[in-house]
């Protein structure tokens, strides 16, 4: 019983730390718990000569790393290149076909769930309402968003339209992300940052304050095992609206507020924070729970059971047994995603950088696939239950493809990565869950990539990308 109180008072302390963000200002991304952080590999600024690093021939590097020194970025980068024009070449009415194919598997689960949802609570219902969910956001706004289908006609999915507005966002694609957010956060920032600190989805850095904490380590496991199933309304939502609403505020040619750290997480109950008054100055909290989360909650959590509570005599008992569906479906899909989402970029065999580079150059398609993980990859129903992540790699260097084409580019990506020696790794879904916790628990640490070896010209500063639009292109599509 004392082995339990504590372990609940631990809990509410780490889950007040995520919230508030105890700690001050997050660690560096590239830094360990335990041994002192090496020196930080120097950026070469864009508006200075390249007097590069003396000596790199006698540069130490660890032997996992040894890949680095003689790899040939102009050659990569020319490959890989190519094998993107192919594919977005070869995209057509297959992808068309292919994407209605998956949106009616999505359907499919949807009419289950939501024509059975009366019934007494049971696993098929909960496991098609969840499916439900988590296709509309891996698969179908996902790789709609990233404009993977802007080349062909394929009705409503197309980035420049899709979800975008109130009416939309309730018939495209309806979560606890209001997807203009999510378009900011995820397509701009984490594409173009990866493992970066500007990288709002740094599993490594946000996870700090439980890496740092001063508790047994299962205790640490126990913390993460608790915020698996709530992650998308309690972190996700907040932190991607926090991002969209510094991005306006930046646009408009206003100065951040004073103490505002735009790197810093933002969850439902630190926005709340007193301490935080420059944080609400950003994020206002009555529109967050308004306009963000509030038509998800309105929509699932309100309105399905509601509607069985005005039956007449049993109405009272089905509106209990679709709102218990839906709360555990709710659980269910946030850890399908955190499973095959969060763990997409980290692990002690991936890195982490500390400067940025063009999009498009051999430095970035190099930093996209040592960036990321592949999973078990094939077919289609492997990649349904895998929500499409399990392209990772390919997704980072081609982010608007269509679905199709990353199961046709995939094994011809990995072959290039063969031939020059670059690093694909490609793992169990399971296993890359558990490298993620043991990363975010503190027991392991990402790599550092030695960026003294990228070619300077690669390098850009921070405020030179600029996109065309919400899905993430980038203005010099040359480059």
């Amino acid at each position: 019983m004392m082995m339990f109180r504590s372990a609940t008072i631990l809990l509410a302390m780490s889950s007040s730390a995520l919230a508030f963000n105890i700690g001050g200002k997050r660690q560096s991304p590239l830094s360990t718990p335990t041994v002192a952080s090496p020196k930080k590999a120097v950026a070469v600024p864009m508006d200075t000569p390249n007097f590069g690093v003396p000596n790199l021939s006698k540069t130490k590097l660890d032997p996992k790393d040894d890949w680095v020194r003689n790899l040939d970025y102009d050659g990569f980068a020319k490959e890989v290149s190519a094998l993107g024009k192919e594919l977005r070449k070869n995209t057509g009415k297959d992808d068309v076909d292919h994407l209605n194919k998956i949106v009616n598997w999505r359907n499919m689960a949807a009419v289950f769930g939501l024509a059975t949802i009366w019934l007494p609570v049971n696993p098929l219902t909960v496991a098609a309402l969840s499916t439900w969910t988590y296709a509309s956001w891996t698969m179908i706004a996902h790789h709609t968003c990233h404009g993977g289908y802007n080349r062909v006609d394929a009705g409503r999915f197309n980035s420049r339209g899709f979800a975008l507005g109130a009416l939309n966002r309730v018939v495209d694609w309806l979560d606890w992300m209001q997807p203009e957010a999510w378009n900011i956060e995820h397509n701009r920032l984490h594409h173009y940052r990866l493992n970066e600190s500007k990288d709002p989805d740094l599993v490594q850095r946000n996870l700090d304050f439980i890496r740092d904490g001063k508790y047994p380590q299962f205790l640490k496991y126990v913390v993460v095992a608790f915020f698996l199933p709530i992650w998308k309304w309690f972190y996700y939502a907040p932190n991607t609206y926090k991002e969209l609403k510094t991005n306006e505020w930046i646009r408009s040619g206003k100065e951040l507020p004073e103490g505002y750290d735009p790197e810093l997480a933002v969850t439902v109950v630190s926005m709340l924070d007193p301490g935080r008054k420059a944080t609400r100055k950003i994020v206002n909290p009555l529109d967050f729970y308004k306009n963000v989360v509030g038509p998800m909650f309105f929509a699932r959590y309100v309105a399905i059971p509601g509607a069985l509570a005005l039956i007449p005599g049993v109405g009272p008992t089905l509106a209990v047994r679709a709102l218990t569906s839906l709360v555990l479906a709710e659980l269910l899909t946030n850890v399908h995603a955190f499973v095959t989402i969060v763990t997409n970029h980290a692990g002690e065999d991936m890195y982490t950088f500390d400067d940025a580079v063009r999009p498009n150059s051999g430095s970035f398609y190099v930093r996209q696939i040592i960036g990321s993980v592949n999973y078990d990859t094939g077919d289609d129903v492997t990649d349904f239950w895998h929500g499409w992540l399990n392209y990772q790699i390919e997704h980072h260097v081609w982010p608007d493809l269509s679905m199709l084409q990353y199961q046709r580019g995939a094994p011809k990506l990995k072959a290039i990565c063969e031939k020059y020696g670059v690093p694909y790794v490609q793992e169990n879904v399971f296993e890359r869950t558990r490298k993620t916790i043991d990363v975010m628990v503190g027991r392991t640490s990402m790599r550092r990539f030695p960026t003294q070896f990228e070619p300077a010209d690669h390098k850009i500063a921070d405020s030179s990308l600029t996109w065309k639009s919400t899905n993430g292109a980038i203005e010099d599509e040359s480059a």
